[in-house]
C-alpha cells in the first residue's frame, strides 16, 4: 500500500453515462484514479488517458461529499456503475473505506449499483450491497481471465489469484447478490484454449454465477504495447513475434480462435444455464429486482 496518499482535486464524481449498452448503468462513479494490480495488458497505460502514473492509486479529495452533492441533486434516480477506470477495492480502500461510505450513500438515496473489480475485497460490503439490492438493482461483476493461479500471477501480478476470485464469487452468490464474471482479455497466445474455457465455465458454476461475459482477445496502442512485449519477452519468450506478425500496429487484437472458443462457451454455459449475452444479462439483474419489489406488495 502507498505510505502516502495522494489526493487529487474534482469537482464531480457521479456523473451520466453516454451509451447504456454496458450492462445498463446509468451513472458512472469513480472514487479513485489509477491503479496497482500490475496487469501486464491493462489498456489504461495508453496515452489517451494521460495519467504517467496511473500504476500509483490516487484519491479524489471529499469524495464521499462531492458524491452526496452529486447523487442527492439528480432528477431522476438510477444504476450506478462503478470501477470503469479503477478498481473501487484497490490496496488502498481497505483501509479508507471510501467505497464502503460510498455504497452507504447509494444506499440511502434510493440507487442501485453494479460493481466491476479483481479484488475479493467486495466480499466486506455484502451487508450493504444486499441492502441496496433490496429496493434497486445490482450487479457484481468479478474479472477473471484464466482459471490458472501461477498464471494469473504472471499476467495480474498485484491482485489476489484467481481461485480466490472464485471462492468471493461463491460467498457472493450464498448472500443471494446477482453476480457474473467478465471473461477478459482473453490475450492471444497466452490464455486463448479451450481449457481455459471449459474449466473456467466449470468453475463459474461450482461457484453460482449468473453469468459470464466474455472478450476473445484484447487492444494494444502506443505504450501500452510497448510495455506489453517487453513484459513477454519477460514472461513468455518468443510469443512477441507471433503478436508482431499476426497483429502488426492494429489497435485491436482478436483472438484468431474467437468463433472456436465462443461456440465452447456457449455450449458450457447453456449446459449449465449461466447467461453470456449482454441483453439476457441486464434483464435478468433488473427482472431480480422487479420481482423483489412484487413479492414486498
Amino acid at each position: 500500500m502507498n505510505e502516502t496518499i495522494e489526493y487529487i482535486p474534482c469537482k464531480t464524481i457521479v456523473s451520466s453515462t453516454k451509451n447504456k449498452y454496458w450492462f445498463a448503468t446509468d451513472f458512472n462513479m469513480n472514487i479513485y484514479r489509477g491503479c496497482s494490480h500490475g496487469c501486464i495488458y491493462c489498456d489504461s497505460r495508453s496515452e489517451c488517458y494521460r495519467d504517467d502514473t496511473f500504476y500509483r492509486v490516487k484519491v479524489k479529495e471529499n469524495a464521499l461529499k462531492v458524491i452526496e452533492n452529486d447523487i442527492k441533486n439528480k432528477r431522476v434516480k438510477g444504476i450506478v456503475g462503478t470501477g470503469s477506470m479503477s478498481d473501487p477495492y484497490n490496496p488502498l480502500e481497505e483501509k479508507l473505506e471510501l467505497t464502503r461510505e460510498a455504497l452507504k450513500l447509494l444506499d440511502s438515496y434510493g440507487y442501485g449499483v453494479a460493481i466491476a473489480t479483481k479484488s475479493p475485497l467486495i466480499t466486506r460490503d455484502i451487508d450493504i450491497i444486499k441492502s441496496i439490492s433490496t429496493h434497486s438493482p445490482v450487479l457484481i461483476k468479478m474479472t477473471i481471465t484464466t482459471t490458472d493461479d501461477k498464471l494469473s500471477q504472471k499476467i495480474e501480478p498485484n491482485i489476489d489469484i484467481s481461485s480466490k476470485r472464485f471462492a468471493a464469487l461463491k460467498e457472493l452468490a450464498d448472500n443471494d447478490i446477482y453476480s457474473g464474471i467478465l471473461f477478459m482479455p482473453v490475450l492471444p497466445f497466452i490464455t486463448d484454449t479451450v481449457e481455459n474455457v471449459e474449466t473456467l465455465v466449470e468453475k463459474a458454476t461450482e461457484s453460482k454465477v449468473k453469468f459470464i461475459y466474455p472478450g476473445f482477445g484484447m487492444t494494444l496502442r502506443d505504450r501500452q504495447r510497448l510495455y506489453y512485449y517487453e513484459k513477454l519477452d519477460e514472461l513468455f519468450p518468443g510469443i512477441k513475434e507471433q503478436y508482431k506478425r499476426t497483429y502488426g500496429n492494429q489497435y485491436s487484437c482478436g483472438t484468431k480462435q474467437a468463433k472456436m472458443l465462443f461456440q465452447n462457451l456457449v455450449l458450457a454455459c447453456d449446459k449449465n444455464s449461466i447467461l453470456y449475452k449482454m441483453g439476457e444479462i441486464i434483464t435478468a439483474y433488473q427482472k431480480a429486482y422487479e420481482i423483489e419489489q412484487l413479492s414486498l406488495f
